[in-house]
């Protein structure tokens, strides 16, 4: 568990902006998010202002204990409550029947609401502190890559957030597992820091895929285009991806490379610099987005990442970098794959 902590006095500070309707951006283990009071559709809505976030696009609310469940969801089902007495705390989103209470700025409209409590000293006091609900997505732009540092949401969001606690580095460093429950059986809405194998043996059941298109319940991060950097990227495999890099430096493209082979002698030519990846898929995580960050500050021309492996433990990994690549794709019309733009100029 991280054990960083934060003066009480900056706490009740951010504690008085939520009561009073404003926004804070605080540390999870997992990402920061932008908080807001939950059951104050005004404040909420001040969240979709300052992302650039689709109003239909549900939030989740985050709470101090599995206790508050009652205040914001009706329904639970035995399943929810095993779930959260073995991973709350920690990076397990649950979808339920939303309660009367909950407004509809915080669930696009539908009739569920996502909830977590989240692992980290700063959010936990903080929640003790405001004493209810904090809706809260990740502390960026829409469709950006999320923040793991309290200086990538400065650098994001500025002063247009009303307070940025700083609880150090996210330990985990992607979002939440978001899992459903609100229409019988456990769904997987969206991978993350929790694993599919633990849900499923706390439940002792598999747990089902959704279908994006078919499904009833929509949560955060299911958008096909997601967590994109500016860089535009690509994802090859290894045996593929230097040949690439070369092919865009010799064009003049300033390329980044994020590979998880050592590859370090295939670099050879100005205009590539390698950013070797760690090689366990929690190490991997817990980078992944801080290095992106890194990248799109020194301006890079093109990213270009080393496909991760398909195995089970990289689930949530292929599925950050796959919306990350479907986001840049769509924005610059380059495929996946990587084909090259219709022009030979660099992106200025």
């Amino acid at each position: 568990m991280n054990s960083y902590t934060i003066p009480n006095d900056e706490i009740q500070a951010a504690a008085a902006l939520l009561r009073a309707g404003e926004t804070v951006a605080f540390p999870t283990e997992t990402v920061y998010g932008l908080g807001a009071d939950a059951s104050n559709p005004l404040a909420v809505r001040k969240i979709f202002e300052i992302k650039g976030r689709p109003n239909y696009h549900p939030l989740i609310v985050h709470i101090a204990a599995a206790s508050q469940l009652p205040a914001w969801a009706q329904s639970i089902p035995d399943a929810a409550w095993r779930l959260a007495e073995t991973f709350w705390p920690g990076p397990l989103t649950l979808i339920l029947q939303r309660s009367s209470q909950v407004p509809n700025e915080v669930t696009g409209g539908q009739d569920t609401v996502g909830l977590r409590v989240p692992d980290h000293p700063v959010a936990t006091a903080l929640l003790r502190a405001f004493g209810g609900g904090i809706a809260a997505p990740s502390a960026n732009r829409f469709g950006q890559v999320s923040p793991t540092t309290a200086q990538h949401v400065h650098d994001k969001l500025g002063s247009r957030v009303g307070m940025i606690l700083d609880g150090g580095p996210c330990r985990i460093g992607v979002e939440s597992t978001i899992v459903s429950l609100a229409h019988g059986e456990a769904v997987l809405l969206r991978p993350g820091g929790l694993s599919v194998e633990a849900i499923e043996d706390t439940l002792n059941k598999k747990i089902l895929l959704a279908q994006p298109a078919a499904s009833k319940v929509h949560a955060s991060g299911m958008l096909a285009s997601h967590y994109a950097p500016t860089t535009p990227i690509e994802i090859h495999p290894a045996d593929e991806l230097w040949r690439r890099a070369h092919q865009l430096a010799n064009l003049g493209y300033k390329v980044a490379v994020l590979n998880l082979s050592d590859n370090s002698k295939r670099v050879g030519s100005g205009g590539i610099t390698s950013f070797q990846m760690p090689l366990l898929a929690d190490e991997y995580g817990r980078e992944l987005y801080a290095t992106l960050h890194r990248i799109d500050h020194a301006r890079f021309d093109r990213l270009l990442a080393e496909a991760p492996p398909s195995t089970q433990e990289w689930v949530a990994i292929n599925d950050r970098m796959r919306r990350a690549a479907q986001g840049t794709a769509n924005e610059n019309k380059i495929s996946v794959a990587g084909d090259l733009p219709a022009h030979d100029g660099i992106k200025k």
